[in-house]
């Protein structure tokens, strides 16, 4: 009986909580192996990488209305308070996780890197 394991490996660095599966064979049959620690950590950084890039788009828009002038003074400070808020507990909540911010930053193979 062959009763190899490996690890996969993600497009990102090998120790990223992405690679939390080990697959072995056992008995001639193909078994999946899952560390539930790092599935949890690859589910948050999934989700957190995904709010990140939402959080990028909602920034580049409120420039584009500020430039444009569509916004007055107050509506300005409110979306710039709100859009700090929101970087602030994107930063707890990543550090939460124990995920350092180039993490999130995905690579997305010949398109390069996310951020």
């Amino acid at each position: 009986m062959n009763n190899e394991q490996s690890t996969p490996t993600t497009p990102g660095e090998s120790g990223t909580p992405l690679a939390a599966a080990a697959s072995s064979t056992v008995g001639g049959r193909k078994r999946l192996e899952i560390d539930e620690a790092g599935v949890r950590n690859g589910l948050a950084q999934l989700v957190l990488t995904l709010i990140k890039l939402l959080h990028e788009l909602l920034e580049r828009q409120a420039i584009a209305r500020m430039e444009s002038g569509s916004l007055d003074e107050e509506e300005i400070e409110r979306l710039g308070l709100t859009l700090m808020r929101q970087a602030e507990e994107l930063e707890r909540v990543r550090e939460a996780f124990g995920l350092r911010d180039e993490d999130l930053n995905i690579d997305l193979g010949p398109l390069g890197r996310l951020f």
